[in-house]
């Protein structure tokens, strides 16, 4: 009868408990201890800076590698671009990695092929180690992209997930960041050695904090499970509640047949499917690679100071999606991400204004603050919303046993879709200057339409209950 009693009283406080975005909750039972859960994420946004780490080591050492190695023009593409494919390949393997070997067997995995890249790069005395260890980094980038996520949703409570898994893109761009400054003040050999630094980071970190206990609940490790989802809740909070909750969901799943990749486009995943891949789809192609890796050759043509501007450029990018992880949970998924869209359109009209006065010559004073104006905007904007909330939702719309495949999918389009956009740019750009970001304007502006209508709010829901509500909708 006590246990009974204890068991109402807990009910009746839950809906309070929900509630409050402080770090510690209380219920009638305990009180949680998120020191672990921070822990966690901390060590896997590891492989989130080692992401960044890979994405951005190209861009401050083209002079310096293609001198010393004597690279020409179209080998020094070839490493530059090779990376994308290498994270291609990481993306269709992730989920399954993940799903066959855990979350932090796939983080370790993928920790492994970016040390191993880096080192390749570092000894490298000509292409070819050069290439393989580019495609090796890009690989770990592919499966990092996936995992990192996913860990975090499935570990992080419902009121801290969002900021939590923003922490994912808020390293990566720290990381590019980084490289990009450090790399004008040391060689390209040791910035390919300080590319290990957050690998080891995580591989040792790994050490201490559990597996995810969601993944462990649907390998059937019962008692590993709970133990996980205590280390993560405290060890005086009452978990029973959240476990069986995890476990009656797994034990529905379970009975319905192992899912394969086709198995996605069934009617009962197929919104999650189209809202997972329709936001990759629209995160690449608003033009967010073309601008980003051209955002020097962007600025110069504009007339503005380059090293000025991608300095100003890399500085909003980290603060401003310090910004979103702060407020994602509290403003929600969908308005950020309208918001976000919005700006997009902005962006891209006012830096096309700038190329439409200096094609025809009108105004040419102008055009440089526009260019530059635009540009911030633009990244301001993608920083705030549309770089890292499609990750957040891609990671909390998946029936678990779905994930790995629906991810890997999510994550592939991602990855074709910069490859795609950063092949295209320069082609489009010589066609019309303006025009391009006019292009990209009508994209970002679909955008807002899809949100409007497609994607959900996951704000303040356990995986559990998107899940309910998307498979009964």
């Amino acid at each position: 009868m006590e246990k009974d009693d204890k068991r109402v009283e807990k009910e009746t406080r839950v809906p309070l408990v929900s509630e409050s975005n402080s770090n510690s909750q209380r219920d009638g039972n305990g009180v949680e201890d998120q020191t672990m859960v921070y822990f966690s994420t901390f060590v896997a946004v590891c492989g989130s800076y080692a992401f960044g780490s890979c994405a951005g080591y190209s861009s401050p050492i083209q002079s310096a590698i293609t001198k010393d190695i004597n690279l020409s023009i179209a080998e020094y593409s070839l490493f530059g671009s090779i990376l994308t494919f290498g994270a291609m390949i990481g993306a269709i393997t992730s989920g399954r990695i993940a799903d066959f070997i855990g979350r932090k067997g796939a983080l370790r995995v993928a920790s492994g092929f970016c040390v191993a890249g880096w080192l390749a790069i570092y000894f490298a005395q000509g292409t070819v180690p050069l290439d393989i260890g580019r495609l090796a980094t890009g690989y770990g980038m592919g499966v990092f992209s996936y995992v990192v996520p996913v860990f975090i949703a499935e570990i992080a409570p419902k009121n801290l997930r969002g900021a939590l898994t923003v922490a994912n893109q808020l390293m990566i761009t720290t990381g590019v960041s980084v490289s990009f400054i450090i790399g004008t003040m040391i060689s390209w050999r040791a910035l390919a050695l300080a590319g290990i630094v957050p690998c080891a980071v995580l591989l040792l970190g790994l050490f201490f904090i559990p597996e995810s206990p969601r993944w462990l609940a649907k390998t059937g490790n019962q008692k590993q499970f709970e133990v996980a989802l205590q280390r993560l809740r405290g060890k005086h909070f009452d978990i029973s509640e959240e476990a069986a909750e995890i476990q009656d969901y797994i034990e529905t799943l379970e009975k319905l047949p192992k899912a394969k990749l086709l198995d996605l486009f069934q009617k009962r995943y197929i919104r999650s499917v189209i809202i997972g891949v329709g936001l990759m789809v629209f995160q690449q192609f608003g033009g967010i690679n073309g601008i980003c890796f051209y955002v020097s050759s962007i600025l110069e043509s504009a007339g503005f100071p380059a090293d000025v501007g991608t300095i100003i450029y890399a500085c909003i990018q980290v603060v401003i999606t310090g910004l979103g992880a702060f407020i994602i949970d509290r403003a929600g998924r969908k308005p950020l991400l309208l918001a976000s869209a919005s700006g997009l359109v902005l962006g891209c009209l006012i830096t096309g204004l700038s190329f439409y006065l200096k094609t025809y010559e009108i105004g040419l004073k102008a055009a440089p603050a526009l260019a530059v104006t635009g540009i911030l905007v633009y990244i301001g904007s993608f920083s705030i919303g549309m770089g890292s909330v499609p990750w957040v939702v891609m990671s909390e719309i998946f029936d678990i046993n779905i994930k790995g495949a629906g991810g890997s999918l999510a994550t592939l389009v991602n990855w074709f879709g910069a490859w795609a956009v950063s092949y295209t740019f320069n082609f489009l750009i010589s066609w019309s200057s303006y025009g391009t970001y006019i292009l990209y304007a009508a994209i970002n502006a679909l955008a807002i339409v899809f949100v409007i209508m497609i994607v959900p709010e996951t704000k303040g829901r356990t995986l559990e209950q998107i899940q309910s509500t998307l498979n009964s909708s």
